[in-house]
């Protein structure tokens, strides 16, 4: 954020007026503690961590251009949420390649276990080609869930505008079955519907993704709300 933005937010939130030269003063302070909490040391054990991408704009020798900040938050053994790390990529978002993002995952997933942890039993990730070896290479046991939000946004890209709804209620029927052996069967009907008949790429986003989604099925109900996307905000709508 520029000094401008910070700024605004105080105004905006906070009903706070401070200057530029004050805002810079107090993010010169606090630098040395900003990177204390990057290095920290970490739990041992983490039951989900969410990783994922989002694109901020900074500043870098004073242009304003958009970059990927890769996100790690992770849940302890008390249930607790806690952002692990935010890693700022130098490859803008537009330029990047799946192989590089998969490569930059390595190197988050790499200073995860420098930093301590151990063992994560779930990682929701994104369909990011390559992501799950990146975990795993640091974490073997680590079960790696494919995001269900992310699948159905995927499923629905092709769909018309009209028929997104009663697409989206049947392919609830695949993400909400009992167990894996009915989304299997759901997933066929579904690709046997007129929908399905219609739409076959949404058929073919779930039969691509299907070893990365049917992980979190052996889990029960609540629990499955946790590990099913790495959108905290979708997270709370789906309660």
């Amino acid at each position: 954020m520029s000094n401008r933005d910070i700024i605004h937010h105080l105004r905006q939130v906070y009903g706070t007026e401070l200057s530029p030269a004050t805002v810079s003063a107090i993010t010169d302070a606090v630098l040395e503690e900003v990177k204390a909490w990057q290095t920290r040391p970490l739990d041992p054990v983490y039951a989900v961590v969410f990783l994922d991408a989002i694109v901020v704009k900074v500043r870098d020798n004073q242009v304003v251009q958009n970059k990927p900040a890769y996100v790690a938050i992770g849940v302890d053994a008390d249930g607790e949420k806690h952002v692990l790390g935010i890693w700022l990529a130098r490859t803008p978002p537009e330029s990047a390649t799946a192989g590089e993002g998969a490569r930059f995952w390595g190197s988050v997933t790499a200073d995860l276990r420098n930093r301590g942890v151990r063992d994560i039993l779930i990682a929701c990730v994104d369909g990011l080609a390559g992501f799950a070896d990146a975990v795993t290479a640091a974490f073997p046991a680590t079960v790696v869930q494919r995001c269900v939000v992310h699948l159905i946004r995927n499923s629905l890209r092709p769909v018309a505008r009209r028929d997104a709804g009663e697409v989206a209620k049947e392919l609830r029927k695949i993400y909400a079955s009992p167990t894996a052996e009915a989304a299997f069967d759901a997933l066929a009907a579904f690709a046997a519907s007129p929908w399905g008949k219609k739409y076959p790429q949404a058929v073919r986003v779930w039969e691509q993704a299907w070893d990365d989604f049917t992980p979190f099925l052996a889990f029960s109900p609540p629990v499955r709300k946790l590990p099913c996307t790495t959108n905290s905000i979708v997270i709370s709508s789906l309660n």
